[in-house]
Order: C-alpha cells, then sequence, then structure tokens
C-alpha cells in the first residue's frame, strides 16, 4: 500500500489538537489512534490534511467511522447505524460502539482546530444515505 506523504504530518497535528485523546472514546494511547479524515483526501476541494478536516480516532472508531457504521452530525453528536444497534454481541460491541450513540465528541482545546461543520455536514449526509 502506498502511503500518502502528508499522513504523518498530519496525524501528529489532529493528535496535537486533541491533547493525544480519541475524540469518542477518549483513550490516550497514541499506538491505538489515528487521524480519519473527515472527506477524504481524493476530494480535491475539501479533504486537504488539515486539522479541521481531521478526528482523531480509536482504530476500531476510524474504521467504523470510514464504513460509515458512525457518524458524526455537525453539531458534534454522534449517531450508530442501526444495523450495529441490531447486533447482540459481546461487551465490545455493547459497550463500546452502541453506548456512544447520542454523545458528543470531544474538541480540540483551541477553536481554531475544531472540526469544520460543513465537512462534517456533508460526511453526515453519506453516513444517512448508506444507513
Amino acid at each position: 500500500m502506498k502511503a500518502r506523504l502528508h499522513q504523518a504530518s498530519f496525524r501528529d497535528a489532529v493528535l496535537t489538537a486533541y491533547g493525544g485523546r480519541c475524540a469518542i472514546s477518549h483513550l490516550p494511547e497514541p499506538r491505538l489512534l489515528e487521524a480519519a479524515h473527515i472527506l477524504v483526501d481524493t476530494d480535491v476541494e475539501l479533504g486537504q490534511p488539515v486539522v479541521s478536516n481531521g478526528l482523531p480516532l480509536s482504530k476500531i472508531h476510524h474504521a467504523a467511522f470510514d464504513a460509515h457504521l458512525i457518524g458524526i452530525d455537525p453539531d458534534f453528536r454522534i449517531y450508530v447505524a442501526d444495523l450495529l444497534l441490531e447486533i447482540h454481541d459481546g461487551p465490545f460491541l455493547e459497550l463500546g460502539l452502541k453506548t456512544i450513540r447520542g454523545e458528543r465528541i470531544a474538541l480540540p482545546r483551541r477553536r481554531a482546530d475544531y472540526p469544520d461543520r460543513d465537512r462534517l455536514a456533508l460526511r453526515f449526509e453519506q453516513f444517512k444515505r448508506a444507513a
């Protein structure tokens, strides 16, 4: 797999902005965190590797976000796809994913680093269409 040249600096900037914690679970272990793009970097207009287009997420939350199994609206509220809510299997799903529904993500210290609401709105529409 070809690594994107900006990925390391994007990850560092996003994790730093959020104090090194997952925006959803607050997990403080950097080896388990990734910088998720709100809008993918193949989107030339809005997919830039800037902090306002990124979220620090644990690997499982990042995978769920990319698969549209969790969504985040422009008011920073978390949604969980019905598909996941209908599954009854194990404590991680029950406690780790289902309980985040309706919660708000943690935000960076600086308002300038907040997730861009317009990007979140576009991404949330993708989540709703995938449901």
